[in-house]
């Protein structure tokens, strides 16, 4: 959850009035937040970097405020503050209305064909005649971080550049070029540099550098132009110096920048109508038109009110609560959704504003009336339905083999569910088309490129890890593998598979035979071919040729047993013999 850090004062001044921090904190719970932290700017930093590095810093007492993931609206003080006036209804949710400019030529964003191979889609705005003071300027700034960071995704999604409109002139051109044809003076530093003298400048800056790897690889970089040639940004990385918002800006030209167009939308409605109060017009934004390369033109912001109708009963029924349609109605205007009772049926018109962009499904809207009326407030009762709660049976199996597994003598591993594609191929003689093993579409390293197809690699990598310890090493592990598998829906399936390894001097084949034949006691299934075990010479090559058998059970193979490979054990980097045993549970439930 993102934490919104706020000046109690300021945000008491704000409200109206004053909190103890009990009543503020029973305040948090009824509007579903919670009050994480009390504390200073000089607290936090005594903490971080001990009192020395404090000496001079604020005392001023802030809220830390926990906020649901979804609610960007209530990611600066603006936003709260006018989430919980309404919440306890000392004031109405404000209209926000889009206008034109007084000059009747909206500022305009062209973008170029040249995008595509980077950010395609750009949307922007102008908030008019706004003023700022100290705080106002500081809350338009962290907004601006906090959505980098949420919605944003680190500006992978969407980059966010705010300008003072009165130092540059439309229309603003977004294109992309190479490197080294972008030269201009970013922000707060005294001289122009390249776009590759940027990057590596920005490698040793403990903010941006997070940001670099977004475009560092691209063959050309975004930028945006005004009509004279100036640089507003290069996003997402900086701004330009020239265009830089101050306390004495009056007009602001907002652009978002994006991969996401829907995400872009989100950003910059959020933006303007959390500072749009501060505006000669209150709560009014001034258009802004972007021109996309094949033509289209689009009006931006779009601030969108969107009704949807759902049941008192429905809502009822879902919360369990008994109450009327206008008292449901009532609860949701508290909760920003301005809600009216239609026709005699019990029906309610919700309207969602542009701010609540997390009101997606009806069950949105439910939980918003549930918050409204209190969750303390809702009556235990039991349920209708009597169920009787029974452990899962794979699951049972599973924990009673492993009590007797670790009672014969072998530690429990536990190892990751993914992989790279040379653990459950190269390694042990495999070919990756033969593994039936589901691939990671975009795997962040080369160490969890697939879903394992067999836990045998990953206690071998166990035993790496740990080959220093006292010999024998006796491993096991009883966890899901995954399979390709076309019958089922997500195209995979889960299998519950059993697996140990013996490592030691000599190869100890005879310890893991003894294994296999304690675990099939504990299963009750006695040895022969018809309706018992029993195993057979095989070729794996996995294995060393000739040590190999694989273990059949109910007429079907579930698996196989063997002394490993020296190929295999060398590709583990293991120096000794290594014997294993890796069989699938299912077939006995």
């Amino acid at each position: 959850m993102p934490t919104v850090s706020v000046k109690r004062d300021l945000l008491f001044q704000s409200l109206g009035r004053e909190y103890t921090d009990e009543e503020f904190d029973e305040l948090c719970f009824e509007f579903g937040l919670e009050l994480d932290e009390i504390t200073s700017e000089k607290d936090i930093i005594s903490k971080e970097q001990g009192d020395v590095k404090a000496e001079g810093a604020s005392d001023v007492i802030l809220y830390k405020i926990d906020v649901p993931a979804n609610r960007y609206d209530l990611l600066c003080l603006e936003g709260l503050v006018r989430g919980l006036q309404v919440f306890k209804e000392r004031t109405e949710a404000p209209r926000y209305t889009r206008v034109n400019p007084a000059d009747g030529e909206p500022q305009k964003l062209i973008i170029t064909e040249e995008t595509a191979l980077v950010r395609p889609h750009a949307v922007a705005a102008v908030l008019r005649n706004i003023t700022f003071t100290k705080d106002r300027y500081e809350s338009f700034i962290e907004l601006q971080e906090k959505l980098h960071q949420n919605v944003c995704r680190k500006r992978t999604l969407v980059a966010i550049g705010t300008h003072d409109l009165d130092t540059i002139s439309g229309p603003f051109t977004f294109t992309a070029k190479p490197p080294a044809d972008i030269k201009f003076k970013p922000l707060n530093q005294s001289k122009e540099y390249t776009a590759p003298e940027l990057m590596n400048l920005y490698k040793t800056d403990s903010h941006l550098r997070h940001f670099l790897h977004i475009i560092e690889d691209k063959p050309v970089y975004p930028v945006i132009y005004d009509s004279n040639g100036i640089v507003l940004s290069m996003p997402p990385i900086i701004n330009g110096d020239h265009s830089k918002i101050s306390l004495n800006t009056k007009n602001v030209f907002i652009e978002c920048t994006a991969t996401d167009v829907t995400k872009a939308k989100i950003v910059l409605d959020m933006m303007v109508t959390m500072f749009s109060e501060y505006c000669d017009e209150p709560f009014t934004v001034e258009a802004a038109e972007v021109v996309y390369p094949d033509g289209k033109t689009c009006i931006y912001p779009e601030l969108p009110y969107r009704k949807e109708t759902i049941t008192s009963d429905f809502i009822n029924k879902k919360v369990g609560f008994n109450e009327t349609p206008e008292s449901i109605a009532k609860l949701l205007t508290r909760m920003y959704l301005k809600s009216e009772v239609i026709g005699e049926g019990g029906e309610i018109e919700v309207e969602i504003p542009p701010t609540r962009s997390d009101i997606i499904h009806a069950c949105d809207i439910v939980e918003d009336a549930a918050m409204a009326y209190g969750f303390n407030n809702l009556k235990r009762t039991i349920p209708r339905t009597y169920t009787v709660a029974n452990q899962f049976p794979l699951n049972k199996l599973t924990e009673l083999l492993r009590q007797d597994l670790a009672a014969a003598g072998f530690t429990e591993a536990l190892t990751f569910a993914l992989c790279s594609q040379e653990d459950i191929a190269e390694k042990l003689n495999k070919d990756i088309s033969s593994t039936k093993a589901a691939h990671i579409a975009n795997p962040k390293t080369a160490e969890f490129q697939v879903a394992r197809t067999t836990l045998l690699s990953g206690l071998l990598k166990t035993v790496a890890a740990n080959r220093k310890m006292p010999l024998p090493l006796k491993l096991f592990e009883i966890s899901d593998v995954v399979l390709k598998d076309e019958t089922r829906d997500v195209g995979a399936r889960n299998n519950r598979r059993l697996c140990a390894v013996y490592y030691n001097k000599s190869p100890g084949f005879e310890v893991i035979h003894g294994l296999l034949d304690r675990t099939m006691q504990l299963l009750d299934v006695k040895p022969g071919r018809e309706k018992g075990y029993y195993i057979q010479a095989a070729e794996d090559s996995t294995f060393f040729p000739g040590r190999c058998a694989e273990v059949f059970a109910h007429g079907q193979s579930i698996g196989r047993l063997g002394v490993l490979h020296p190929d295999v054990i060398n590709k583990f980097e293991l120096t000794m013999p290594c014997s294993a045993l890796d069989i699938d549970i299912e077939p006995f439930l």
